[in-house]
């Protein structure tokens, strides 16, 4: 068990009990996507499975798998967060992602679960909706004919693999 005054497992350089542990009590419910995706992390890492559980959206808990993610969290040393890029969850926004790689250790080797998670707002509060492992798709901005080629030759993209377009 993780006392208040020990630093956070989410790696956000805070004390748990300010970081959080208000969330995992029900003291506080996370106010952007970030914040619960960082206490789902801690929930992992001192084993409240029921917190993991309770901020699924409701509707899509039907496939959550308590055991597994208590004998997963149980066997696993959690060794830090890595928070990539966050999008959206700003002030009257109801939609967020979250690119993290989870840090852990399980009999001995270093592990890592790089995933983009989705969270909505809804009936005021944030939850975690689904996630795809590894960097959610961006999309792309289009070359123009006269840009650089993107395959690094330092020819006009025209002149380069734009010519077979």
């Amino acid at each position: 068990m993780i006392s208040g005054s020990a630093a956070c497992p989410c790696s956000s350089g805070l004390d748990f009990a300010s970081c959080c542990e208000p969330y995992l009590t029900g003291a506080k419910l996370p106010p952007a996507p970030e914040a619960l995706m960082r206490s789902r992390y801690s929930a992992f890492a001192t084993g409240n499975i029921d917190y993991l559980e309770e901020t699924l959206l409701p509707g899509t808990r039907e496939d959550f798998d308590a055991k597994g993610a208590a004998d997963w969290a149980a066997a696993s040393e959690w060794t830090g967060l890595e928070v990539r890029h966050v999008e959206g969850g700003g002030p009257g926004e109801t939609e967020g992602v979250v690119e993290f790689v989870a840090h852990y250790r399980q009999a001995g080797t270093e592990r890592l679960h790089h995933e983009t998670a989705t969270f909505t707002h809804k009936d005021g509060r944030w939850w975690y909706v689904d996630g795809i492992m590894g960097v959610k798709p961006r999309r792309a901005e289009k070359i123009g004919r006269n840009d650089p080629c993107s395959c690094g030759s330092g020819k006009k993209y025209k002149k380069c693999c734009g010519a077979a377009a």
